[in-house]
């Protein structure tokens, strides 16, 4: 019988869509998606085109494959903390990301056709997983949770 760590089994486990979905914070979820890039920072990723001129519904639809998005969608840890697809909408939705900032992570305007793992890991920690709150998020925090 071999013994692992339950974070390695659920990097192991197959996934089951339809049983709940394990609580992860956002910031958790943030976190998760910088360690996965950063684990081949040289990689190239494509990014999603003119994000900010599609009307909203299909800006939602939005995908690449190998884009920053499905790099996060294809580990089973953040699809058992509900990740559903790759999708910009998706991606929007799961990491608590404004228009703005994901615009700024995957947009090709900001890079070009392609990016680094690395380039977007290091945007992705300084702007969201290692910033400072700032005071009015705090107030915020302690009055909405």
């Amino acid at each position: 019988m071999k013994h692992h760590q339950s974070d390695q089994l659920q990097i192991l486990a197959k996934i089951n869509q339809d049983y709940p979905h394990q609580i992860m914070p956002r910031g958790e979820r943030l976190r998760r998606w910088v360690e996965l890039l950063e684990r081949d920072p040289q990689r190239v990723l494509s990014t999603l085109r003119q994000t900010e001129h599609q009307p909203n519904a299909a800006r939602a639809l939005l995908r690449s494959d190998n884009s920053a998005i499905s790099v996060a969608f294809g580990d089973p840890v953040l699809r058992a903390a509900g990740m559903e697809n790759d999708t910009y909408g998706e991606a929007r939705r799961f990491f608590g990301l404004s228009d703005r900032h994901l615009h700024s992570i995957i947009c090709y305007c900001h890079f070009g056709a392609t990016v680094s793992a690395g380039a977007t890991a290091n945007y992705l920690r300084a702007k969201h997983v290692d910033r400072k709150e700032r005071f009015w998020a705090r107030v915020r925090a302690v009055f909405v949770g």
